[in-house]
């Protein structure tokens, strides 16, 4: 049974900088996409940022050159780097999986694991 545990969530100021984690254990194929995800109460959730298995990575246009997707392999853990915040990032981030699939997605329709969600507030 694959699981997905984010963590690294917090409240910060705008202008600052917060680094999500998702611990991955169960997993069995070396095939996968991976993504992060957000959502705001009343809001459809969105894919922000996501990454194969090869390291190829895609973003959505709002957190192009802020955020930074990354993983390590040897520890089973996707990460979210996430520089020069703003309020409207103020959101419920949530980690995802695909397995056997590498294709670049950012719908949630094209995952099937789910993390339970780590909350990210901005202030001005």
């Amino acid at each position: 049974q694959v699981q997905l545990v984010e963590s690294g969530g917090g409240s910060v100021q705008a202008g600052g900088s917060l680094r999500l984690s998702c611990e991955v254990s169960g997993a069995k194929h070396s095939t996968y996409r991976m993504a992060w995800f957000r959502q705001t109460p009343g809001k459809e959730r969105e894919g922000i940022a996501t990454i194969n298995s090869y390291g190829n990575t895609n973003y959505v246009d709002s957190v192009k050159g802020r955020f930074t997707i990354s993983k390590d392999s040897a520890k089973n853990t996707l990460y979210l780097q996430m520089n020069s915040l703003k309020p409207e990032d103020t959101a419920m981030y949530y980690c995802a999986a695909k397995w056997g699939y590498y294709g670049l997605r950012l719908s949630r329709y094209d995952y099937t694991d789910w993390g339970q969600g780590t909350q990210v507030t901005v202030s001005s």
